[in-house]
């Protein structure tokens, strides 16, 4: 059977590996288990959200409000915008793939970090488009500028805080950027892990009702699934114009968000003293890391999210390291696949971080 020749040369994407499979491969009890590989919320989501949803599972029968009016309003109230400028998606993922089919085809030049989100250049294969990339390891805006000049890409990706190494950009080197950019070139604002660079730094915190009013090529893209604890739920979202919105909706399908899911993310973002007490507990957990990495002689790379990345010295393999760990029962990201002999590591809560350190120090 014959499929579409944009597939052949697409790899599939790697996802942190699921609790369930670790059970599976090494006989592990589950409760001796600890995943910090995918950058959830180890704290989960609020008691609010637990009995808003449980409330409501007798509607699981019934198809969700397409409109998405409930979510729709409290998105609208937080960041000052109208609903006109939202999109919702199943995680932010499936508005990337929005943009990505409602803008480029074969041949159109998309440009992107070195190092970042793998499902930019997924999506982007999806379509036959060409993958540009920056050769700096953290965004380097004046690289990007340069290559935008040269290539004159249709799309561009900037994330930040990044992932997978956790840089982020200041917020007004990225408007400078940004107001030097040709109006018809889709920019593409990925701030999935925005909450906890705003909580560190307020010189990193991309204001995205003022992205959306100054630049009308430009859309914010955040998400459900970190700070707020919902990754089970995949909600996102993206804010932009209204005529960028307006596209992007041919290629929504309908009924993309599921009732608890609209329930869990409405009333989420309501809570805002659980999720700012999460984010504070993330960055006193990081200074464990930091010192942890000064005492085994690792470079940490300075991080604005909920993860850390370590990266190894030539003596040791991110690969042997990271598949040491899970035999353990403790599941890290390997970032080899991004050309780093580096781990990425979620900041866990403080036990869980305790048991990571001592694991760590054993193999090491």
């Amino acid at each position: 059977m014959k499929f579409n020749k944009t597939l052949e040369d697409i790899k599939t994407y790697e996802a942190g590996k699921p609790i369930e499979l670790v059970v599976r491969e090494f006989g592990i009890d589950p409760k001796d288990i600890i995943k910090l590989a995918s950058n959830e919320n180890p704290y989960g989501c609020s008691q609010k959200v637990q009995n808003a949803v449980s409330a409501i599972v007798s509607k699981m029968a019934l198809y969700p409000d397409d409109s998405m009016t409930k979510l729709k309003n409290a998105l609208g109230k937080r960041f000052n915008i109208g609903v006109e400028s939202l999109i919702i998606g199943s995680g932010s993922d499936q508005v990337i793939e929005f943009l990505i089919h409602a803008k480029a085809h074969a041949g159109t030049k998309i440009l992107m970090n070195s190092i970042t989100f793998a499902m930019y250049e997924i999506y982007a294969k999806h379509v036959g488009a060409e993958v540009l990339r920056t050769s700096s390891q953290e965004h380097d805006l004046d690289e990007f500028y340069a290559i935008y000049q040269e290539q004159k890409p249709e799309i561009i990706f900037i994330c930040t805080p990044n992932n997978p190494t956790g840089d982020a950009i200041d917020a007004q080197k990225l408007g400078e950027f940004l107001a030097k950019i040709d109006k018809d070139t889709l920019v593409v604002v990925d701030c999935a892990y925005m909450e906890y660079a705003a909580f560190k730094d307020a010189s990193k915190k991309v204001d995205a009702k003022e992205l959306v009013e100054c630049f009308d090529n430009v859309i914010y893209l955040g998400t459900f699934s970190k700070a707020y604890g919902l990754g089970g739920m995949r909600v996102g979202f993206g804010l932009a114009n209204p005529k960028i919105i307006e596209e992007l909706y041919k290629l929504r399908p309908p009924f993309n968000i599921t009732t608890l899911s609209l329930e869990a993310a409405s009333v989420a973002l309501d809570d805002e003293e659980f999720v700012n007490k999460c984010i504070a507990a993330s960055f006193d957990e990081m200074k464990r890391y930091e010192e942890f990495a000064i005492e085994k002689k690792i470079d940490i790379i300075e991080s604005f999210t909920n993860f850390v990345t370590l990266c190894l010295n030539e003596t040791q393999n991110s690969t042997a390291l990271s598949n040491a760990l899970l035999q353990k029962g403790m599941i890290v990201r390997n970032l080899s696949s991004y050309g780093l002999n580096a781990i990425r590591v979620t900041i866990g809560t403080p036990e869980q971080n305790t048991r990571f350190f001592e694991l760590t120090s054993e193999l090491l």
